[in-house]
């Protein structure tokens, strides 16, 4: 069967079997291997992607499933070798440590700031609820999501808590 779509901005078409998964899509069909399958459950949030600006669990859908739609990864956040200020935002406040959860992690934090462009703590915290990371705590996670709210904003991030002299 053949499925086409548009990945990072780039149209692509592919034949693939009714039941491939669209991560499986994206990591064997495109190479693009920066969305991890964690699960195969959508517990974990580890394949997460925007699918037509939403957040999607891609191990929760059929590649056909996406005929036509506007798919972005992980890999099509940065432009120019410039980070995306959520990729930014995970390096500048430590958001990450094995890095695996990461990937979902940002694609979903981008997907709560394309609505919400001031979220609450609280709002951060509930809106990345279905991404799970073993390392950090998600303390870090929380301030990478506050640091690039406020750089999409136009604003100038709060200095980190470590940095600020009491």
């Amino acid at each position: 069967m053949q499925v086409s779509m548009t990945v990072n901005g780039n149209a692509v078409t592919r034949d693939v079997e009714p039941r491939t998964l669209l991560v499986h899509f994206i990591r064997e069909g495109l190479s693009l291997t920066g969305t991890h399958v964690g699960c195969e459950t959508s517990y974990c949030g580890a394949c997460t992607v925007l699918v037509n600006g939403k957040s999607t669990k891609s191990c929760t859908m059929l590649a056909v499933q996406a005929e036509g739609a506007d798919i972005t990864t992980v890999e099509g956040l940065a432009s120019d070798g410039d980070l995306h200020p959520i990729q930014e935002g995970f390096w500048e406040r430590h958001g990450l440590q094995c890095g695996y959860c990461t990937p979902g992690m940002i694609m979903s934090a981008l997907g709560l700031l394309d609505e919400n462009p001031n979220p609450t703590e609280d709002e951060i915290r509930h809106g990345l609820e279905g991404n799970l990371c073993r390392c950090t705590g998600y303390h870090n996670i929380v301030k990478a999501v506050e640091y690039a709210a406020a750089k999409m904003r136009g604003e100038e991030p709060a200095p980190a808590e470590w940095a600020v002299k009491s």
